[in-house]
């Protein structure tokens, strides 16, 4: 060191050894400080994937909705049920005034209201969507409940009383008539129980009831340890 000082023409004072100190510590700080920003930086464009998954599928199932209603329309609406698989499969025009599956056919303004509220707050949840499944889980409801809210708003009766195109029917005589909107629906309802259920979240994260487990163990070890000191203590 004294070698050093000598080379450089001048004593290394305890000023400067603390400006080399804090500039290091700087250092420091700024590259941890990047490396945070640099992960905020990652979450911004996962949570825009996210939203971007949701809006594509949703916009898919409105969309395939839309077209399929106005095809059966156009070549169904007054005819015959067009039979695709004997007592399996048909198709024919009903107008529903009730929730999926022909539920409820004397409570067409509820429902529409009901509509409303799934849309406004699967809109409000996304704001902090993270997770994939999440994602398609709201797409599909998403894009179900514009359909049905579309028919609802704009076709006959009118006045948030319209009725909602279904037509297909599975097991004739057996089972409601339903459109692609109710399936999509349906297979969002069930996703999102299953996700509930397995501990996943809307933010990406998944709670599996071990971090529950884990903070008791440790706060039963705690309480252990200090009532042994207490004891050695007394003793």
């Amino acid at each position: 060191m004294r070698g050093l000082q000598a080379a450089g023409g001048a004593p290394l004072t305890g000023g400067a050894a603390d400006g080399v100190g804090e500039g290091i510590a700087g250092a420091g700080a700024d590259a941890v400080a990047d490396g945070g920003g640099a992960e905020g930086s990652r979450a911004v464009p996962r949570r825009a994937r996210r939203l971007a998954v949701l809006a594509t599928l949703a916009v898919v199932v409105y969309g395939l909705d839309l077209l399929t209603k106005t095809i059966v329309l156009r070549t169904l609406e007054g005819r015959e049920p067009f039979v695709l698989i004997p007592d399996l499969l048909q198709f024919r025009v009903i107008f529903n005034a009730g929730a999926a599956f022909s539920i409820g056919t004397g409570m067409t303004i509820v429902f529409t209201i009901i509509a409303s509220g799934v849309v406004v707050a699967i809109l409000r949840t996304a704001r902090n969507l993270r997770s994939l499944p999440w994602a398609v889980t709201l797409g599909l409801m998403l894009g179900g409940a514009l359909g049905n809210l579309t028919d609802r708003l704009f076709r006959a009766p009118g006045g948030l009383q319209g009725h909602v195109v279904d037509f297909v029917e599975a097991f004739p005589g057996h089972f409601p008539v339903f459109n692609v909107a109710d399936s999509a629906i349906v297979c969002g309802g069930i996703l999102a129980v299953f996700l509930a259920w397995r501990g996943y979240q809307i933010d990406g994260t998944r709670d599996t009831g071990q971090n529950t487990t884990q903070n008791a163990t440790e706060s039963t070890a705690k309480s252990d340890a200090e009532n042994g000191t207490e004891s050695k203590s007394d003793g």
